[in-house]
């Protein structure tokens, strides 16, 4: 008697045999992390408040920049929550150009926004590798 393969379409013969749906949500984790980094963003974000307060006395400190800063900051916090929506991955990428485009309120504030891109990028990355190791029954979630 030869197996059927998954009602989905999808091959899940990994290592260890016909792999099924995982039994715990993977993607939980991801989801974390990525609240989690969104958090640490907007508090390094946050921080550069302090940075045009106090450089060049204060010559930076504007009122545009200063809100700029701080919706920035907020809105990072807000989206760490939003992390179960389907939108939330270009949402986080907009919020990451948007830490980036910060090189015009201070350059501090675009080099920190370059290293959470890069951070982002990983993020991807691994999203992307979860995915398929998930079409490919490679998690021990799905030989229980």
């Amino acid at each position: 008697m030869t197996e059927q393969p998954p009602a989905d379409g999808q091959d899940r013969a990994g290592p260890l045999g016909q792999g099924h749906a995982p039994s715990v949500d993977p993607w939980k984790g991801l989801r974390g992390i990525m609240a989690g980094t969104l958090v640490l963003e907007a508090i390094v974000i946050g921080l550069v408040l302090t940075v045009i307060a106090r450089v060049d006395d204060g010559e930076h400190f504007q009122p545009w920049k200063v809100w700029f800063v701080s919706l920035l900051a907020v809105a990072m916090i807000v989206a760490s929550g939003l992390q179960r929506r389907p939108w939330a991955i270009p949402l986080n990428l907009t919020l990451a150009a948007l830490a980036v485009a910060g090189w015009v309120v201070h350059w501090s504030m675009g080099v920190s926004g370059i290293l959470f891109a890069v951070v982002w990028l990983y993020i991807l990355y691994l999203r992307r590798d979860l995915a398929r190791r998930i079409s490919g029954g490679y998690l021990a979630s799905q030989h229980d």
